[in-house]
């Protein structure tokens, strides 16, 4: 699964100012993604509002992504949940043409315990007709895939082949990273801490403020595989001001912001999630101003 080395971008939904799925705007981004040095699309993330959109516009997306990227570009579609015979059953059903893996989510709100989060990604391997990436995000969840889980699941399940681990805890990482097979991927989730885990032996990042600075994250990640780190961190400077802000109110709200005002997108969410505050947009704006002027 090495087309899944490297930078992903975790693609939002842009909406219209009437909140329908803007298929203009998701066109635009796919075609600045694949010209940016991204090396691979996940579609249907945290980041989409996935939660918030209906079964209709989960297939309609997922198609028009496939149709639109026209094969350029590796693509991994998120399949997730915490009711276990459905997600099976959302696995066997689901059309998946034109992607080539599966990222899943850790099960939320239930809180299983780590047999149950054995069992559970597990049964999702074995349905899943694609490989499976797993996905830990405990400040999301709940719930942790503890290493010894993560190292059980990859031992035990040929179709699950790596893990993007959003803990944001290095120590955490670099024992999974030495302790997990060769070919098992471990890669970052977590914007704040993804240079650092690259130079700990991550194999990349699947990114949200890639979404705003595509050539900038990708060229940072890139880099940080090297003996001289001077570049990386001095592009992890200039992003660093941004990952705080657009993750002050919640993932996509800052987002959204900041690639509204690079007229990427409207800056428009769904409930529950709102607009960032006034505040939150005049301190994203000042430093997005801030980029070729001074604040």
């Amino acid at each position: 699964m090495d087309d899944f080395r490297g930078i992903g971008v975790a693609m939002i939904t842009p909406f219209t100012a009437m909140g329908e799925v803007d298929y203009n705007a998701l066109e635009a981004l796919i075609e600045q993604y694949i010209q940016s040095g991204i090396d691979f699309l996940v579609v249907q993330g945290t980041t989409a509002e996935t939660v918030t959109l209906t079964k209709q516009e989960k297939e309609n997306l997922a198609q028009r992504v496939v149709d639109i990227n026209a094969g350029r570009l590796p693509l991994m579609l998120g399949k997730g949940g915490n009711n276990t015979n459905a997600l099976v059953n959302d696995l066997k059903t689901s059309n998946l043409s034109g992607y080539s893996a599966i990222l899943s989510v850790c099960p939320y709100y239930n809180r299983p315990n780590q047999e149950g989060i054995f069992q559970h990604f597990s049964a999702v391997a074995e349905a899943s007709p694609l490989p499976v990436m797993l996905y830990n995000v405990p400040a999301r969840t709940g719930a942790s895939i503890e290493n010894a889980t993560v190292i059980r699941l990859a031992g035990a399940n040929k179709n699950i082949f790596g893990i993007k681990d959003a803990t944001g805890d290095m120590n955490s990482g670099k024992a999974l990273i030495e302790a997990s097979p060769d070919d098992f991927l471990v890669t970052s989730g977590d914007d704040l801490t993804a240079l650092d885990l690259v130079t700990r032996g991550g194999v990349g990042a699947i990114s949200v403020i890639a979404g705003a600075f595509p050539t900038k994250f990708s060229e940072m990640i890139q880099l940080g595989s090297q003996d001289d780190l001077t570049i990386p961190r001095t592009i992890e400077k200039e992003l660093l001001p941004f990952i705080d802000l657009i993750f002050k109110e919640g993932n996509p709200t800052g987002l959204k912001a900041l690639m509204s005002l690079q007229g990427k997108c409207d800056n428009v969410l769904r409930l529950p999630l709102v607009a960032a505050s006034d505040s939150l947009f005049d301190e994203i704006k000042c430093q997005f101003d801030a980029l070729t002027t001074k604040c």
